[in-house]
């Protein structure tokens, strides 16, 4: 008697079962779920580096900077992955320009190569280097800067005078004060800040060590804080999941509306196409660390497990349950085959920019004008991106939601007005 291997038995069998109905309010519950896990675990891994930044500033060393340097890297895992939730949801949108906005005009902070420039019309403190002055003057008001505190941080300096580019707290003007500018260009290696930065007496390089040292401790303090609050909004009672919940179709659109602008306008435009069009090193997203590819990485994988309902934990646990990917397969199961293809060939693209970086090959390498090589991978991760996205509107047809508007970017949509 011939008998099928039990794999392609169950196979078999996986094939013949119908699907089984998912309710709205499970898959909703499920993407809450992961959302609280995700900002948890970025909590968690803000919290280590506050470690590694505390032991850094009170015993200066390269080994503590090294250290501290990989708490960031690893801090950036899990957040990378929330960022689906932006869009979809106000009280993210509202609350992510303290934590992740970028790019920054890095000379606000702190000390910066000459070839930087100085301040200009669209913004007067962009070298303005709070660390090395205790006052300074602000929409005509004296500024008391002695104590660097995160409520100065956030209060007064963050977006000092209504400039975006005015960055002063979050991961980015953190990853600046542990590695300093990358002056390399499209050439090889990041940022090279010395450990003596923080050294104090004698030891301490390119001056005010002592208050680097405080804006480094505050703006990883405040870093902590904010986490814990948006970890809080995604607990059983916290605002964020009753907002979702409160309106399933709204909720469902929400999931929708953030993988969508997530996938098109923000990262296949403003973070990976406009960077290639102009050839700029200055449009990576960690461009002080060389840490892009990464960032890319797991931004897709962030939409990528909001439609499948699962979430590996910094801890190794797994956070899972119904799925906006079973709910479709119930109306349509080839476009819910065709929807988790096309994000997996997304994920490939991406992988294979984040395999050649940690290789050796930079993301601000793969940017330089003329190189065939790194547009092509860029290119790959923008595709699989932008085709993802075509899926993505598919779906919000089949569940019969209201037709959603995804966010744009004039790289994608109209070039030429990039160079107007």
């Amino acid at each position: 008697m011939n008998r099928l291997p039990l794999m392609t038995t169950m196979a078999i069998l996986a094939l013949a079962s119908p699907a089984i109905a998912v309710e709205k309010a499970q898959v909703l519950d499920t993407y809450a779920d992961i959302a609280a896990a995700k900002y948890q675990d970025s909590m968690i891994t803000a919290q280590r580096l506050r470690q590694a930044v505390d032991a850094l500033v009170s015993d200066p060393s390269s080994e503590n900077l090294t250290a501290a340097r990989t708490a960031w890297l690893a801090a950036r895992v899990p957040y990378q992955q929330t960022e689906v939730y932006r869009f979809g949801n106000p009280i993210v949108d509202d609350w992510e320009g303290k934590v992740n906005a970028w790019p920054l005009d890095e000379g606000l902070i702190d000390y910066v190569d000459a070839s930087y420039g100085g301040s200009s019309d669209e913004n007067e403190f962009a070298a303005l280097n709070v660390v090395a002055n205790p006052s300074f003057t602000l929409s005509g008001s004296e500024i008391d800067a002695s104590a660097i505190t995160p409520t100065f941080l956030s209060e007064t300096l963050h977006e000092a005078d209504g400039v975006e580019a005015n960055v002063a707290t979050g991961y980015h003007a953190i990853e600046f004060l542990l590695w300093g500018q990358d002056l390399n260009g499209h050439g090889a290696g990041a940022g090279n800040r010395p450990w003596t930065d923080y050294s104090t007496g004698d030891a301490c390089t390119n001056g005010n060590c002592d208050r680097r040292g405080r804006y480094l401790v505050a703006a990883t303090d405040l870093l902590v804080s904010d986490l814990e609050w948006m970890a809080a909004q995604w607990a059983d009672d916290g605002a964020a999941r009753e907002n979702l919940t409160a309106d399933e179709n709204a909720g469902l659109a929400a999931i929708l509306t953030g993988m969508g602008s997530l996938s098109y306008g923000e990262q296949a435009g403003e973070r990976m196409r406009l960077g290639l069009m102009l050839n700029d090193p200055e449009e990576e997203h960690d461009c002080f660390s060389d840490n892009t590819h990464n960032s890319h990485y797991y931004d897709g994988l962030g939409v990528q497990t909001a439609y499948l309902g699962e979430y590996v934990r910094v801890d190794g646990s797994l956070v899972s349950g119904p799925s906006l990917s079973d709910m479709v397969a119930v109306t349509d199961a080839d476009l819910d085959a065709d929807m988790r293809g096309k994000l997996s060939n997304t994920m490939m693209a991406l992988g294979r920019i984040k395999t050649a970086a940690e290789a050796g090959f930079a993301y601000d390498q793969m940017l330089e004008r003329g190189n065939t090589a790194g547009e092509a991978l860029i290119m790959g991760g923008v595709n699989g991106l932008i085709d993802q996205t075509r899926s993505i509107e598919r779906v919000v047809t089949a569940l019969g939601l209201d037709q959603i508007a995804f966010e744009d970017s004039d790289s994608l949509d109209d070039p030429e007005a990039v160079f107007q």
